[in-house]
């Protein structure tokens, strides 16, 4: 018999997500915030932008994100799952974009070690109509 794999030794109620939040697309600037203990049957999309904006404007080391208006979640991967060939975001599946912000994370398909990205919408439609990086 197989070993569980990591996503699953976790319950729902105690789940741990990193959110990579995305100063800039054209220049890849991104951070990670790892979030511990994160009930995916009760946390709602809006409570999770909530926590990391939290971290955004109260942690050391934030300052230069304080200036972007983040106001998008959107599915990275779930863990051992695909990742897409971009660092930062998958410009593909926007269904994977979490539209409502009443809705249940569980209900979204997150699991324990999932990513999410965290971002400006409009700069990522800009960015989508032409996905040049300028930083590599």
């Amino acid at each position: 018999m197989a070993d569980p794999t990591t996503n699953t030794l976790h319950p729902l109620t105690d789940a741990t997500l990193t959110v990579r939040v995305i100063k800039s697309f054209t220049y890849r600037t991104e951070r990670s915030v790892v979030l511990h203990h994160v009930d995916l049957t009760t946390t709602t999309v809006a409570g999770l932008k909530r926590a990391v904006l939290d971290v955004v404007a109260t942690q050391s080391g934030w300052k230069p994100y304080r200036t972007v208006k983040f106001d998008t979640l959107k599915l990275y991967t779930k863990a051992h799952g695909n990742k897409t060939q971009n660092l930062i975001i998958n410009l593909d599946h926007d269904d994977w974009i979490f539209e409502d912000d009443d809705a249940i994370l569980q209900t979204l398909g997150l699991e324990n070690e999932s990513e999410v990205s965290f971002f400006n919408r409009e700069l990522y439609e800009e960015f989508k109509k032409n996905p040049e990086v300028k930083w590599d």
